[in-house]
């Protein structure tokens, strides 16, 4: 699950593009080396100006990928759900993404794969792993706004919870908890910290009286303040998240439910003294996770505009 710097959980599931392969058939990082094979060189310099502008749009784009794989839906209707109003970002790389592809390969490329290779490219630039990205999605054409609102876990879940709604889209514990390693980028508001920092029971009451200092007690004020997820490299795609976690000074408290007494404390240490584990994991994760697909027979277009359906 995936991280923007305002998120209010990486793993929020987003009503974003879900996309159906079966028109194009066997997914494959090969998929465009005819028909685009300049694709992934447009992503990567596209995403590189982008990061060099702003180093936390990786993180943004990481978000819209995890996201992308669990709601079907479409930009508009995720950036209206409930969980990520006034939050949501990177759809005007997206954006700038699509137009420099359909000038060499116009109605060719879904938007889909376009936000998976800039996913994976964004973690690279930020010093993470790089993967083999499953090419040939489809973009949908509805929106799934009720399931957006319905389906994004907030920051309050328990373990159980987050266990729950990862296994609804084929994900382990062992991947949800990689997946989380996401939050090793990227910021939050305070609106989604802040019963954390001044209720939570579980967080180091230094980090706590930390973050306290640009996020108020009192809700609205500074509901859009930032923090980073992770206190130690909050730019740097490592394992420090983990660390944070056993040092109980996870962001939200749906982030120190994965160290807390509980069933993923072991992995989350093995995280912490292996950093090489981590990354593999979260490789293996992010794979199996791009390859989910909507139900046989959802409608599907290559859109020439990510933001709205072809008319």
């Amino acid at each position: 699950m995936a991280s923007s710097s305002t998120c209010r959980a990486w793993h929020c599931l987003l009503a974003l593009f879900l996309l159906s392969s079966s028109a194009y058939g066997q997914l494959s990082p090969s998929f465009y080396a005819k028909t685009c094979p300049t694709l992934e060189l447009i992503v990567r310099s596209t995403v590189t100006k982008a990061i060099l502008v702003e180093r936390r749009m990786g993180a943004s784009l990481l978000r819209l990928h995890f996201h992308d794989c669990f709601v079907q839906g479409s930009f508009v209707g995720e950036k209206t759900a409930l969980p990520n109003m006034n939050s949501v970002r990177g759809f005007g790389v997206i954006d700038e993404i699509k137009k420099n592809v359909e000038l060499v390969c116009p109605g060719v490329v879904s938007c889909a794969d376009i936000i998976a290779v800039a996913a994976r490219d964004g973690v690279v630039l930020l010093g993470g792993p790089s993967w083999p990205v499953p090419l040939g999605q489809r973009d949908s054409t509805t929106a799934s706004l009720n399931a957006a609102n319905s389906d994004i876990p907030t920051p309050d879940y328990s373990l159980d919870q987050l266990i729950a709604a990862f296994n609804k889209h084929q994900l382990s514990p062992r991947d949800m908890t990689a997946l989380s390693g996401a939050h090793t980028i990227g910021y939050s508001q305070c609106i989604n910290f802040r019963d954390h920092i001044y209720n939570g029971t579980n967080i180091d009451p230094v980090f706590a009286t930390l973050r306290k200092r640009t996020c108020p007690a009192q809700a609205p004020n500074g509901d859009t303040n930032l923090a980073p997820l992770d206190v130690q490299t909050p730019l740097a795609f490592d394992n420090a998240y983990y660390s944070n976690l056993v040092a109980k000074r996870g962001l939200l408290n749906s982030d120190q439910e994965l160290f807390n007494g509980g069933s993923q404390d072991a992995l989350v240490s093995r995280y912490v003294i292996n950093p090489a584990l981590f990354a593999s994991d979260f490789v293996t994760a992010i794979i199996k996770m791009s390859k989910l697909s909507p139900p046989p027979g959802t409608p599907t277009q290559i859109r020439r505009n990510c933001r709205v359906i072809n008319s």
